[in-house]
């Protein structure tokens, strides 16, 4: 489809068509225009691989502007990260989970329909030593550290970076690969899928970037390039000095200096730049925990698994602070409260009980609007049933919160994974999202949404206006703007933005581009990314 779409190649078709005649085309003439268009035009793709000198380094953030720069050049691009692990996902049209930041780079890539080829394993942690693990998209098995490095790495986990990094180089001119961590983790390295391994099965150029405001940034690279072997090093064809804060030019003559002792060249010193955009779960929770410094204070519970944190980004857009609050008093003085998803909703629900934040949130019920996401809203119902441990604890029967009359329970095998869009019923104003999680919950309240479904409209959601209590499955609501507007006016909000999330995004990742081109060696960057 994507190859069809080419200038040239639309241009060829059109006139061989034109040639034989349009009442002379049908199936088996048209077939061999295309096939002849194909052997003419058609060439694989080409492969350039980001990696960061150490965790953080702001490879997401490079992929998604190196993305959009392609982009606009006229290139058909696609983001690639082979192994990612996080608790941010989002869900595809098709109903298959890839990682945020896949997510927002495909977006950086022009891309209107991201898919399950651009981060075929998503592991999401369960705790501390097991993950579960999405193989393109579905759930695959869950892991522990030992077996998922003895047995899926060597088998499923290696096919699954073959299979769909060929796909895309069939389909893309370039595909922007993201390494994970560092590249030269000497301890697992001959059992690395998301890095050099990566880049061999891709046969990709790869970029090495470092955050010079980490310090020591010159010696993260030499020392991440010494540590990998010969063989892989050669992939190495330039090194990014990222986020500068303050004048570029003081860092040249490192810059210069590294250059003559790796032999590799430094394509661009990058300053900080001030786009806004999702971050990345290691990220968000360093340093400071708020975010915006609107009027309005929205306190947000910090689960110890908190899951799609990001559904809170698009308030960034309105007069709101939101403060992720750990202890009871961070509930102080808030105008709203907000229950996020989770990885564990039994587990963190019992956190929430034993820290007291259960309690303080019960005694602002009615007072102030409480929204629970996902995980959050299976906890404001009466009672959760978990028997076969599927969240983690085998645990029968627990209460809730007991805002609304409904509960939940987790049977194998069942979860729900899709996208949705609908209405907000008792505002009638429109509202898109996406569901995934494996509990059902069962309610006796009026319900928050009404959700397009093929088969008809389904009610989505609890809601009690009196008590200011919403509940819903629908990560992302926030990105609606509707909504936004609907549940702030519970919070005192007198105006809501009319900007659309996906515009502003939009806006960001434009800024950030122009950031990485004005930096970098674009005749450079292109050979790399561009085959000849």
């Amino acid at each position: 489809c994507l190859f069809i779409h080419r200038t040239e190649v639309g241009k060829y078709v059109m006139e061989r068509i034109r040639e034989k005649g349009f009442e002379n085309c049908g199936p088996e003439e048209m077939r061999k225009i295309f096939l002849d268009a194909k052997e003419k035009y058609w060439r694989r793709g080409k492969a350039l691989m980001v990696l960061g000198a150490t965790s953080d380094a702001g490879k997401s953030y490079t992929v998604a502007a190196l993305c959009r720069i392609l982009h606009r050049r006229g290139l058909i691009v696609a983001p690639f990260k082979s192994q990612n692990m996080s608790l941010n996902a989002r869900v595809t049209r098709k109903g298959y989970e890839i990682a945020m930041a896949q997510y927002l780079q495909a977006v950086a890539a022009g891309l209107k329909n991201p898919d399950e080829h651009m981060n075929p394993i998503l592991m999401k942690p369960m705790g501390d030593t097991k993950s579960q693990v999405m193989v393109e998209g579905k759930f695959f098995a869950n892991y522990d550290v030992e077996s998922y490095y003895g047995e899926f790495v060597p088998g499923p986990g290696t096919e699954a970076v073959k299979r769909n990094i060929d796909f895309l180089l069939d389909r893309y001119d370039t595909v922007v690969m993201e390494g994970a961590g560092s590249p030269a983790e000497i301890n697992i390295y001959d059992r690395d899928i998301a890095n050099m391994k990566a880049a061999e099965l891709a046969d990709a150029d790869c970029i090495l970037v470092v955050n010079a405001e980490w310090g020591g940034s010159f010696a993260y690279a030499v020392g991440t390039i010494d540590l990998i072997p010969e063989k892989d090093r050669r992939r190495i064809k330039g090194i990014l000095i990222n986020n500068v804060r303050g004048d570029t030019e003081r860092m040249r003559p490192g810059a210069e200096e590294l250059e003559k002792i790796t032999g590799i060249p430094v394509l661009g010193i990058i300053p900080h730049g001030d786009a806004v955009l999702p971050s990345e779960d290691s990220e968000r929770f360093r340093g400071s925990r708020t975010a915006g410094n609107g009027k309005i204070k929205i306190a947000t519970v910090k689960f110890p698994r908190i899951a799609n944190f990001t559904d809170l980004d698009p308030l960034i857009l309105e007069d709101v602070t939101v403060v992720f609050a750990e202890t009871p008093e961070d509930f102080e003085d808030a105008d709203a409260v907000i229950i996020p998803g989770t990885k564990n909703t039994v587990s963190d629900l019992l956190w929430m009980k034993e820290t007291g934040i259960a309690e303080k949130i019960t005694e602002l019920k009615g007072k102030i609007p409480v929204l629970g996401i996902c995980g959050g809203y299976q906890m404001m119902g009466k009672v959760l049933s978990d028997p076969e441990g599927i969240e983690g604890l085998r645990i029968q029967e627990t209460e809730g919160l007991g805002f609304f009359e409904s509960s939940t329970v987790w049977k194998p095998g069942v979860s729900i994974v899709s996208q949705c869009r609908g209405t907000i019923l008792p505002d009638g104003g429109m509202v898109t999202g996406f569901e995934t999680h494996a509990g059902i919950t069962s309610s006796e309240e009026s319900p928050l949404f009404k959700i397009e479904k093929h088969s008809g409209d389904v009610c989505e959601g609890s809601v009690r206006e009196d008590e200011m209590l919403f509940g819903t499955y629908l990560h992302g609501v926030f990105e609606s703007k509707d909504f936004r507007r609907y549940f702030l006016s519970f919070a005192g909000a007198e105006n809501a933005s009319t900007e659309d999330y996906s515009e502003y995004l939009n806006k960001n990742l434009d800024k950030l581009a122009d950031v990485f081109e004005n930096a970098l060696d674009m005749d450079a960057l292109m050979k790399l990314a561009v085959r000849g």
